[in-house]
């Protein structure tokens, strides 16, 4: 009798442990959380542990944040509960998650439940919010318009034979890589065909150096650009580099390209915005773009060969400048938002 006598004083019912874990309302830097628990011992549960990590993969370097505490302590609120802000959560990365529930004794310490089972789950792309915050610190830097007339193109010779051989002349879409912001909703998803519009100061034409190839596609600016296409703001990053790059958009009206982007970015009136413009002028087509950032334009239509020319440029190749699969900076003050980088 004694023997049971004490042991009820010294031993306190175990908590119940978490299960059916649901992963919910899930952005780029906030989810939902809620699990099923056993009714018995509920009312003692006065916090929540939640530890969450990055799923671990052969490129992560696992000497980040390794020292910084993953274990949310949470007060006992209703279910779901929301997680935001407590780590930097980084847009489309793939998590794991486990909760214990807890008791914080007189003494300030926790008698805790068992860990539930682990759950997986992947954060979402920047949103149209999110963008826009992008959108806003472009306009900040974009300077002065320049005059354009054309887009152009630079690949090697082998990419436009291989264009005229296979594809009957038309340069096809293909998937964007993962260059530019984490969060971007277009990386690995828009299928386009990637030009560049920049010209230089003093000439007012295109540069004559490339990363891209020798040989330089140029199209007349009308032929992809004007009143019957949208134009949308994809990106905004850094190389750790002083200069800064723009992603834009173009799709003609109603095109599967189109419907992506209305969904998942920033539209742009074609006539007034700080990046790249059309207008008429005299029954003349005028187009402008920003001095003072690197526009890469993603046209997301096939383009026929036959509507320019392929020239071989004079200049140098500058592998530096290649901004394949180039990860942002995530320091730069300048291109950055308070969100997952």
């Amino acid at each position: 009798g004694n023997k049971s006598q004490d042991s009820g004083i010294a031993e306190m019912e175990e908590l119940p442990v978490p299960h059916n874990i649901k992963i919910s309302n899930i952005t780029c830097d906030s989810f939902k959380i809620s699990w099923d628990m056993d009714s018995k011992s509920k009312d003692r549960i006065t916090h929540y542990f939640i530890d969450l990590n990055k799923k671990e993969n052969k490129n992560s370097n696992k000497f980040k944040h390794k020292d910084v505490p993953t274990k949310l302590v949470a007060k006992a609120v209703p279910l779901p509960m929301t997680v935001r802000g407590h780590w930097f959560l980084s847009p489309r990365t793939e998590y794991t998650v486990a909760v214990q529930t807890a008791s914080k004794q007189l003494d300030g310490d926790y008698v805790v439940s068992e860990w539930s089972e682990i759950i997986e789950f992947c954060t979402a792309d920047y949103s149209k919010v999110h963008l826009t915050q992008l959108l806003e610190k472009a306009e900040v830097i974009a300077g002065r318009m320049l005059k354009l007339s054309v887009f152009y193109r630079n690949q090697h010779k082998e990419y436009f034979d291989y264009i005229r051989e296979h594809h009957g002349n038309a340069m096809q879409p293909s998937v964007k890589d993962n260059s530019g912001s984490h969060g971007s909703p277009i990386s690995g998803k828009l299928e386009g065909i990637f030009f560049s519009c920049n010209t230089e100061f003093n000439t007012g034409k295109p540069p004559q150096d490339s990363p891209y190839g020798r040989y330089r596609y140029e199209i007349a600016a009308e032929k992809l650009f004007n009143p019957n296409t949208n134009l949308y703001f994809g990106d905004f990053y850094c190389m750790y580099t002083a200069y800064h790059y723009v992603i834009l958009v173009i799709a003609p009206v109603g095109s599967p390209g189109d419907e992506f982007c209305k969904q998942r970015l920033p539209q742009l009136n074609i006539k007034d915005n700080k990046f790249l413009t059309c207008d008429e002028e005299d029954g003349v087509m005028v187009y402008h773009h920003a001095q003072d950032v690197i526009l890469e334009v993603i046209y997301t239509d096939p383009v026929d060969l036959s509507l320019g020319t392929v020239a071989e440029i004079t200049g140098h190749q500058l592998m530096s400048l290649s901004t394949a699969n180039a990860k942002k900076d995530p320091s730069c003050k300048t291109c950055n938002i308070s969100v997952g980088r």
